[in-house]
């Protein structure tokens, strides 16, 4: 039973779904996502919803980065167990 299903999702609600992240310097992901989680750390080269590239140096594992990333690119990218969250 979900006691919440009648609530509107919002950025700040948590995520009612997820997706692992290829990283890819071409394709965007096929659902805008609200946050991305990073399970091993390392850096992440991201392309944002507003047309912006921006290289997130050092992130920790266990991370979630509050972002709405179009894509994450491979190049540059070091971090694994991407996911999409929205």
């Amino acid at each position: 039973m979900d006691k919440f299903s009648d609530y509107p999702t919002s950025l700040t609600a948590p995520a009612r779904d997820a997706a692992a992240v290829v990283p890819n310097d071409a394709a965007d992901l096929p659902m805008l996502p609200r946050a991305l989680y990073v399970g091993v750390s390392g850096d992440i080269s991201a392309r944002l919803a507003g047309g912006q590239a921006v290289l997130f140096r050092n992130v920790p594992s266990g991370s979630v980065l509050a972002v709405r990333a179009r894509g994450g690119n491979a190049t540059g990218t070091t971090a694994a167990g991407i996911v999409a969250l929205w």
